[in-house]
């Protein structure tokens, strides 16, 4: 059995390692990507762990990019393909350690491998896929305590929840459901301690960091580049409704029909483990809550967290005995790739869909909003070089490709050679 389920998660790796990889960019996409390529191919390792410098990820980039020989673009395509299949493998092995039921454990990896937000950013140069990879590892490490008493794991947890934050401030959100974990593991006082003081130390490591090299103290988890935390509290109460209502849209796009099993798997869990439940509940309302009232125009990226969550309770919906008739179905999920073109079809349709992907066509219109894949994408860099205009600002995106494209010319590359990339 050990051998089937590694066969079995050696297996989805690669095949969504395929997936992601023919999907990929084309061209360097619109957003921070082309500030993640730069950082990238400058090769100069980041020595401060700000909100938006992401230590970590860029970190590891350019050590694949010295390592392998390669450029920026395709060091940040490598490490994002790669963390994207192994997220979807380790939320197999976790649905498998809890349910211990195979087809429902495939069936939930390949539902969160292919929701939209997880499967659009292995897809693009971004921090989130990475991040998630980590995320994943420490709900991994929380359900193996739980199903298979193994005290290791509360040391582990406490380790990739630390390592998390140096790729990602926003994990600081997990900290509540860490804390709940602690405590139902709080009479194994070695390895609660232990978890929680290694966990201290990776944390206010990023505060040592920056203040010795002069940053104020709130440098890990502030930014200069925007006020997005404080503009979340001054919306009007009828944006917060809408963006309550859009946190569902999200909610279902990425998991379709799948979204009735992961609200059953919750309730489900409720009744056979509340403890596991509870520590659940509590990253979940923080990163729901936070993710849905951010002010910022991508936030649909910020989920990804509790979209990780939400995967495992799709698998413990699917494995619970009321629905073993699913299993002769489970390979609708195989067909969530055309529920996207389909709901892409008919959106564009529409008078609203038409104006919308006119109005967005400088960067992919419709198919960037709609469709996860990304080859044959619009790119930034022949926009910026044409001199071309978008209907709304974008010059934080074009400063970076700018100073990118001055780059690649000190390197030789033609303007039409950059055009392609």
């Amino acid at each position: 059995m050990p051998k089937l389920k590694t066969l079995y998660a050696v297996s989805i790796f690669f095949i969504f390692t395929a997936i992601y990889y023919a999907g990929s960019f084309t061209k360097i996409p619109f957003a921070d990507c082309v500030g993640f390529v730069l950082d990238a191919e400058k090769g100069t390792f980041i020595t401060t762990a700000t909100a938006t410098s992401h230590f970590l990820y860029i970190n590891t980039v350019i050590l694949i990019k010295n390592i392998f020989g390669l450029n920026g673009i395709e060091a940040s395509r490598l490490l994002i393909v790669l963390s994207g299949a192994a997220t979807v493998s380790v939320i197999y092995l976790t649905v498998k350690s809890i349910t211990e039921t195979e087809w429902a454990s495939v069936a939930a990896a390949f539902v969160f491998g292919f929701s939209f937000s997880f499967w659009r950013n292995a897809e693009i140069v971004e921090v989130y896929t990475y991040n998630t990879l980590w995320v994943s590892l420490f709900f991994f490490a929380v359900i193996k305590t739980f199903t298979e008493h193994k005290k290791k794991y509360i040391v582990w947890a406490g380790i990739f929840l630390g390592i998390s934050l140096w790729v990602h401030i926003q994990n600081i959100l997990l900290i509540p459901a860490f804390f709940v974990f602690l405590f139902y593991f709080k009479s194994e006082k070695k390895y609660a301690y232990s978890s929680l003081l290694i966990f201290g130390l990776l944390f206010t490591s990023l505060f040592v960091l920056n203040m010795s090299q002069g940053l104020p103290f709130k440098s890990p988890y502030s930014s200069d580049q925007g006020n997005w935390v404080e503009e979340s509290f001054r919306k009007t109460f009828m944006q917060y409704v809408k963006d309550f209502f859009q946190s569902f849209v999200y909610l279902i796009y990425n998991f379709n029909i799948f979204t009735f099993f992961g609200a059953m798997g919750a309730v489900f869990l409720y009744s056979s483990n509340r403890k596991m439940f509870f520590v659940f509940l509590a990253g979940s309302l923080c990163v729901y809550g936070f993710s849905t009232f951010y002010a910022v125009s991508d936030n649909y990226v910020f989920f990804l967290p509790f979209n990780v969550i939400f995967a495992l309770s799709v698998g413990y919906g699917l494995a619970h005995p009321k629905y073993t008739a699913i299993k002769k179905l489970s390979w609708v999920c195989l067909f969530i790739p055309l529920g996207y073109f389909i709901a892409y079809k008919a959106v564009i349709q529409t008078e609203k869909g038409t104006t919308f992907h006119t109005f967005k066509k400088y960067k992919g219109g419709l198919n960037y909003y709609m469709l996860p894949w990304m080859n044959n994408n619009e790119g930034i860099l022949e926009f910026t070089i044409d001199k071309k205009t978008a209907p709304e600002p974008i010059n934080w995106m074009t400063v970076s490709a700018v100073e990118y494209i001055k780059l690649l010319k000190s390197k030789g590359y033609t303007e039409e050679e950059i055009k392609k990339l």
